[in-house]
């Protein structure tokens, strides 16, 4: 069983919607949102590469929807903010070029349902995907990777809602917190760095005293000091960003995307995936539990790992690890619990957290940006399975 590790400072970072990588991840993301949308069946693996004024859309894409490519990728780029010519990756200029066939029926057989050898749907994959959550924020998100989110996330706000006032502020940008814990607890933010994009004509105190303020904003009183230590563009100028400045490619920000470098990962991406592709849904589907499990007051932090072979739907393995925090007999008791409240089986998540449904609240293209994990519009945030965790668990309970 893993112990607390009680006293240190840990850092985790985040970029905007901006960034060249989460470009991609958005556009091919709505992608995946435009077929589902006409057909829940889709198969869809999607990958975009963005480079100066160039949208390259490639990938396996299996679909009875009609898709616009070019005015899918070129809506999220203006949706970003890239609409401006001087900046070198422009809506109203970039080319789009489109280069996807189907997917493959190896693949497929294994997947999808009475094909092949398997009489029910199996995993896209073999693989084994991370899910977790911890109790040191309301959205039982690690401290870092949660703040490092929401100060670029308020600063792509401004510059969408107030232009005039933020004209200086370009798409591009970064985040890193670091966090002192004591006794497992985060105590105090000592470091922020953020690094965004801007106009020629932008003077750096105005950066800086910008950020100043959106720290104070997003991040808890407590957890502020006055020795915390700013950095705000470090190198001192950042006017060329985004796709002009370097090569985005979908899928590269899988730290991002999760918890920060807290607990472990699998090493798959999410973006551009459609629900059979278990790096995807199972990844999720733990967060789920692992949020549960927290919520329901079994463990102060919990990670949930799940792991599977391509085309069998049950899963290889279950393993719990709640850092030594449990308030069961044993991390064990916690997988015969989720084994009883939860099925694994990818047609039962997808199923459980209507996955094949974007659109009724939310989209695979809001996960692309600021996170997969901690904001309440996805279904795999809910909390809906903690009376039924306790009443599972009150047998094992210490």
């Amino acid at each position: 069983m893993s112990k607390i590790h009680t006293d240190h400072v840990f850092t985790s970072e985040s970029v905007s919607e901006g960034h060249p990588d989460k470009v991609c991840d958005q556009i091919s993301d709505a992608i995946l949102d435009a077929c589902l949308m006409q057909d829940p069946d889709s198969r869809v693996a999607c990958e975009t590469l963005t480079t100066t004024n160039l949208v390259v859309i490639s990938g396996e894409i299996t679909t009875k929807a009609k898709i616009n490519w070019q005015e899918i990728a070129l809506d999220a780029v203006r949706k970003i903010g890239y609409n401006d010519p001087n900046v070198g990756f422009c809506a109203d200029e970039a080319k789009v070029m489109v280069c996807v066939h189907k997917q493959s029926p190896d693949i497929s057989q294994g997947v999808t349902e009475g094909q092949g050898m398997f009489t029910e749907q199996g995993a896209g994959d073999q693989g084994m995907m991370f899910g977790y959550a911890s109790n040191e924020t309301p959205a039982l998100m690690p401290a870092p990777i949660y703040y490092a989110h929401k100060i670029v996330e308020e600063l792509a706000r401004l510059r969408h809602t107030e232009p005039e006032k933020y004209r200086y502020l370009r798409p591009d940008s970064k985040s890193q917190v670091s966090i002192r814990y004591s006794q497992g607890k985060p105590v105090a933010v000592t470091a922020v760095v953020v690094s965004h994009q801007h106009t020629p004509d932008m003077e750096h105190s105005w950066l800086e005293a910008l950020v100043k303020e959106v720290v104070r904003k997003v991040v808890p009183a407590e957890l502020l000091n006055d020795d915390i230590v700013y950095y705000v563009n470090p190198t001192g100028r950042f006017e060329i960003g985004g796709p002009h400045g370097d090569t985005g490619l979908t899928g590269r920000k899988i730290i991002v995307d999760t918890y920060g470098g807290v607990g472990s990962h699998g090493g798959g991406a999410f973006s551009g995936k459609d629900p059979s592709k278990v790096d995807r849904s199972a990844a999720y589907m733990c967060r789920y539990i692992a949020k549960n499990i927290v919520a329901a007051g079994l463990a102060d932090k919990c990670e949930v790992q799940v792991a599977y072979a391509i085309g069998v739907a049950e899963p290889l393995s279950i393993n719990v690890d709640t850092y030594g925090t449990g308030k069961l007999k044993s991390d064990q008791d916690l997988e015969k619990v989720i084994r009883k409240v939860f099925s694994l089986k990818p047609a039962a998540i997808v199923k459980a957290l209507g996955l094949k449904n974007p659109g009724k609240g939310w989209s695979y293209a809001d996960t692309a940006a600021y996170g997969h994990f901690g904001r309440p519009q996805f279904p795999w945030e809910k909390t809906d399975k903690v009376e039924e965790i306790k009443a599972a668990a009150a047998e094992y309970l210490k």
